[in-house]
């Protein structure tokens, strides 16, 4: 068999990307131009401490203990509301916010982590300057952990200041043009050297079942611009019109289609979409033209902080669809609305973070899942399946594939 797009791509990266540490969304990529790479030291675990009694607590109690490589161990929880010498989701309540400075000395922390709702009255600012100037305790706001531990946007919990101030979430020069360049490159080469194999897969297609070779679907490009996605035809084609989610199709699913979505392999067409100019390698994945509506006024309506139209699904269109990305890894595939909000916080955690070794790192691990056939049940994943920010109800995982 042919090599794919995929297979070229992770042998020319294999040598300059190389997975250091990873604990939920927190990666980094240690760039090796030649030499041995030292061996990597295990992070010491850091205990913690956190402000508030608030959903966004439990989300990080979830998180944290979620965490495989147990970066944090919450030691309790401090609060006004609450009587102290209790507990809640099994952690102690250490005491007031009055008391933080007794409490710290008792307690050792390594770090505080701030999880509180309203900031302006509630906030102990005296004694958190004194912990950070004087004793160079690390205060950290629970948004951003809760960031770096499950790797998506708490898009529920988001100011609007924090995207109108933050250095994220544009795209740099130098990442757009060199993603560009990489794009084209493997595209132009994945289809010169993949034309036997792409040849035999249509005319088994055309052998399998009755109905085109192709599927082509208009979807949403970047700044909202439709444009028509190609794919391999792995279903029976409709007599009427259907859900876009393939949990209401599989009864369509050929044979052959099930072997090709296995691998992945119904994708390839999309090569030509990234020639033309519609796609990138990495980038969020295009949604159909005909949810996009839905879509917009969902996550219009997502942030509960504030309760103001931010509009979120914009961010996301900020950049060109991708033939795989940070969603599609970490979070697998979307068969309903609630899913489909969930992959979002990914996809805007990618815009925020969007870099050349974000993009390595997303290819890599989109080679591994090609290669393990795990494609066509889609990656194992932790979810919120509750759309409000801080429900206590956690799903367990899950696996998932669209049309």
């Amino acid at each position: 068999m042919a090599p794919g797009p995929f297979d070229l791509f992770a042998l020319a990266t294999s040598a300059l990307a190389v997975p250091v540490t990873e604990h939920g969304g927190g990666l980094a990529i240690r760039v090796c131009w030649g030499g041995a790479e030292p061996p990597a030291r295990k992070p010491r675990t850091q205990r913690a401490i956190v402000l508030g009694l608030t959903p966004l607590f439990e989300q990080l109690v979830e998180a944290a203990e979620a965490d495989p490589s147990r970066a944090y161990e919450i030691v309790g929880l401090v609060d006004d509301t609450v009587s102290p010498s209790s507990r809640y989701l099994g952690y102690p309540i250490l005491g007031p916010l009055s008391r933080l400075t007794e409490i710290t000395e008792r307690v050792k922390p390594d770090r505080i982590i701030v999880a509180l709702k309203e900031r302006r009255e509630q906030l102990p600012i005296r004694e958190l300057l004194e912990h950070r100037i004087r004793w160079g305790m690390r205060i950290e706001d629970g948004l951003d952990v809760y960031e770096r531990l499950t790797g998506r946007l708490p898009v529920e919990g988001l100011a609007p200041s924090e995207i109108i101030f933050s250095h994220h979430f544009h795209q740099r020069r130098l990442h757009a043009a060199l993603g560009r360049l990489i794009s084209v490159l493997v595209a132009l080469i994945g289809l010169i050297v993949a034309g036997p194999l792409l040849a035999l897969l249509a005319l088994a297609i055309k052998l399998d079942s009755p109905g085109p070779v192709f599927f082509t679907q208009p979807r949403v490009g970047v700044a909202g611009r439709p444009f028509t996605l190609i794919k391999f035809r792995t279903m029976a084609p409709a007599a009427a019109h259907t859900s876009e989610w393939v949990v209401d199709n599989r009864d369509r699913i050929t044979r052959l289609g099930r072997w090709l979505r296995r691998l992945r392999l119904d994708e390839l067409p999309q090569l030509v979409n990234i020639l033309r100019g519609d796609m990138n390698l990495v980038g969020p994945r295009p949604h159909p033209v005909t949810n996009l509506p839905l879509l917009r006024v969902v996550a219009r309506n997502l942030n509960e902080r504030t309760g103001l139209d931010i509009p979120y699904y914009s961010l996301r269109s900020m950049v060109r669809p991708g033939l795989t990305g940070w969603a599609q890894i970490r979070y697998g595939y979307a068969n309903n609305l609630d899913e489909e909000m969930e992959k979002l916080r990914y996809d805007l955690y990618y815009i925020k973070h969007m870099s050349l070794a974000l993009d390595c790192r997303i290819l890599l691990d989109t080679f591994r899942v090609m290669v393990s056939g795990r494609g066509s049940q889609g990656v194992t994943h932790q979810a919120s399946v509750p759309m409000a920010f801080g429900a206590a109800v956690p799903s367990r995982f899950g696996t998932r594939r669209p049309a």
